[in-house]
C-alpha cells in the first residue's frame, strides 16, 4: 500500500476531484481527513465513506483553517505528511468591465488565499518531520490565457507562481510541492461552467464542449479519478524526486481560447 502510515488533508473534499484524491489515499492506506464547506456534502461523506473523516470548514477563512489543523494534528498526534490544497471556485464569466470587485476577491479567497493559509499550517509540522507533500490544484487555465475567465486564470497561474517558488523554499527540509493542472474535468462542475459560458456568449452548451473538445489532442474530457491517479503517484515513494514541478492531466488540452 503506497500511503501506508501517512496522515493526509484534503480541502474541498466533499466532491469531485477533492473526493476522487481522497479515496485513491484511502484505498492506499493513507488516514484522510477532508473539509467542504458545504455541510450537506460532509455529511453525506461521513454516511457514505465513514473510512474518511470529513469535517465542515471554510479555508478561504483563517479562523476555519486554524481549526481544522488543530483538529486534524490533535487527532493525529501531530503527523501531517500530505496537504492537498483542492478547494476552489470557477469565478465569474464574462468581459473583464463586467467583473465586480466583489466577484473577483471572492475568486482569489477561495483559490489563492485558501492555498496559503492552509500551506502555513502544514509547514509548521512538516518542516519539524524534515518531510512532506503538498500538492495544489491548479488548471490549464494557470498555463493558458482564458477569455472570459481571468479571475479564475488569475488565481490559477498564481497558484503556479506559488509552488515553484515553494519548492524552492523548503526542498532543504525534504518537502515536495508539485501542481496539478487538470483540463476539463467530467461532472457537474464543468457543466456548471458550460453552461455559464453558454449564456456569457448566447451560444449552446453543445457548442460549448464541441468547442472545448475541438481543442484537446485526445479529444475528450478527463476523468476526476485521473486527476487522483497523479496525486497518489507524486505523494508516494514512486514519487519522491518530483517536486516544484506543473503536471498536466489534460489529455493535451492546446488552448483554452474559445473565441472563434
Amino acid at each position: 500500500m503506497e500511503l501506508f502510515g501517512k496522515t493526509a488533508i484534503v480541502t474541498g473534499g466533499g466532491s469531485g476531484i477533492g473526493l476522487a484524491i481522497a479515496k485513491a489515499f484511502v484505498s492506499e492506506g493513507a488516514v484522510v481527513y477532508v473539509c467542504d464547506r458545504d455541510k450537506n456534502l460532509v455529511k453525506e461523506l461521513r454516511d457514505t465513506d465513514p473510512q474518511i473523516m470529513g469535517m465542515v470548514a471554510d479555508v478561504g477563512v483563517e479562523s476555519d483553517v486554524d481549526e481544522l489543523f488543530d483538529s486534524v494534528l490533535e487527532a493525529c498526534n501531530g503527523q501531517l505528511d500530505i496537504l492537498v490544497n483542492n478547494a476552489g471556485i470557477a469565478g465569474p464569466n464574462g468581459p473583464m468591465e463586467t467583473i465586480t470587485l466583489s466577484d473577483w476577491e471572492a475568486t482569489l479567497r477561495v483559490n489563492v488565499i485558501s492555498t496559503f493559509l492552509c500551506t502555513r499550517r502544514a509547514l509548521e509540522v512538516m518542516k519539524k518531520q524534515n518531510s512532506g507533500s503538498i500538492v495544489n490544484l491548479s488548471s490549464t487555465a494557470g498555463t493558458h490565457g482564458y477569455p472570459l475567465r481571468t479571475p479564475y486564470a488569475s488565481a490559477k497561474w498564481a497558484i503556479v507562481g506559488m509552488t515553484k517558488s515553494l519548492a524552492m523554499e523548503v526542498g532543504g527540509y525534504g518537502i515536495r510541492v508539485n501542481a496539478i493542472c487538470p483540463g476539463p474535468v467530467s461532472g457537474p462542475r464543468m457543466d456548471r461552467v458550460m453552461a455559464a459560458e453558454a449564456k456569457t456568449r448566447n451560444l449552446s452548451e453543445k457548442q460549448i464542449y464541441d468547442q472545448f473538445v475541438s481543442q484537446i489532442s485526445l479529444k475528450t474530457f478527463v476523468e476526476a479519478e485521473d486527476i487522483a491517479q497523479m496525486a497518489l503517484f507524486i505523494c508516494s515513494e514512486r514519487g519522491e524526486k518530483i517536486s516544484g514541478q506543473t503536471l498536466a492531466v489534460d489529455g493535451h488540452t492546446e488552448s483554452l481560447s474559445l473565441l472563434t
